[in-house]
């Protein structure tokens, strides 16, 4: 598989990168020797690149994968909610430890929203940049949902990557549309930042229409790698498929297509009701003030479209 620079850093990259969340207990609860066999199924197909944070609880699965990987081949992206030194201070020396390695390729502000958040965090900011300095990261940057992050992306020059949401649909961008989001996408490439995409499938729900909406984010030319979700050796070998060769084998392609799935809704939802107001089929409901899709749902996705917080997703 071919390799790319992460823009000017020295982190060099498979076009694929391994999406860590879907293997977890959070959705499909793989153990942790199962989630290591496929980190290093990937990684042997060509995959050297892997994205976690603190919040998916997967480092040990990980670390369990390392024992088979070259290290200095092998490249660890992770995020953190950290804003204080103290903070940031914990969540590295977490990082190292539980992933059992000496440092961190990629270290990620998540889920930054705008300057302002960009600006809170930035004692967190200073302490990685002497943790860089000392070569336990090689490099910082942030992930975001929105435009707006995006956009401080482009304006803090201390930020060298940054991982953002972009889809064919738009589907997650919380502020605005997809081609807002590729104009932002593209001056921060020509600044010569490093750019790995999240969620070309939109969180799953585009799942059938999967080859159109993967060579989407692969046409992108300001795009070095893309993050998606994998958690079966035929997701692994599918998504290479996809990468390399645009399609993928008919065999594969109905395995997943026809893969029985379900609508999950994180415990962050906010109960504003957009969801249920936006559902034809009336499948979901608002429970206790939490959305529940029920028995009429049919995986179609359009309620994610309006959940702003994007905390709906099919797995």
């Amino acid at each position: 598989m071919d390799r790319i620079k992460l823009g000017r850093t020295d982190v060099e990259v498979s076009r694929l990168c391994f999406g860590s969340l879907t293997m977890t207990p959070f959705q499909a609860g793989l153990t942790v020797k199962e989630g290591a066999y496929l980190i290093e199924y990937a990684y042997d197909k060509g995959i050297n690149f892997i994205d976690t944070a603190e919040i998916y609880e997967n480092y040990e699965y990980i670390r369990a994968a390392l024992k088979g990987i070259k290290r200095e081949d092998y490249n660890i992206a992770t995020k953190t909610y950290a804003y204080t030194k103290e903070m940031a201070k914990n969540s590295l020396e977490l990082a190292l430890k539980e992933l059992n390695t000496d440092y961190i390729d990629i270290f990620l502000l998540h889920e930054q929203e705008s300057i302002h958040t960009v600006r809170g965090h930035f004692e967190a900011i200073e302490y990685f940049l002497k943790a860089k300095e000392q070569g336990k990261i090689r490099s910082i940057g942030l992930s975001t949902h929105r435009i707006e992050g995006a956009l401080a992306a482009r304006e803090v020059k201390e930020i060298e990557i940054i991982h953002p949401i972009i889809n064919k649909y738009g589907i997650g961008i919380q502020d605005g549309t997809v081609e807002e989001m590729l104009k932002v996408i593209e001056e921060i490439h020509q600044m010569g930042k490093g750019i790995y995409a999240m969620k070309p499938l939109g969180g799953g729900h585009l799942i059938r229409e999967v080859e159109d909406a993967f060579n989407f984010v692969k046409s992108i030319s300001a795009i070095h790698s893309i993050a998606i979700g994998m958690q079966s050796r035929d997701e692994i070998d599918a998504n290479i498929n996809l990468l390399e060769k645009g399609c993928m084998p008919e065999d594969l392609k109905d395995k997943l297509v026809n893969k029985k799935r379900k609508l999950i809704v994180a415990d962050y939802c906010l109960g504003c009701g957009n969801c249920v107001r936006r559902c034809k089929q009336h499948g979901i409901e608002l429970i206790n003030g939490v959305a529940t899709p029920n028995e009429k749902c049919v995986l179609c996705g359009y309620c994610a479209k309006v959940c702003p917080e994007f905390c709906i997703k099919v797995i």
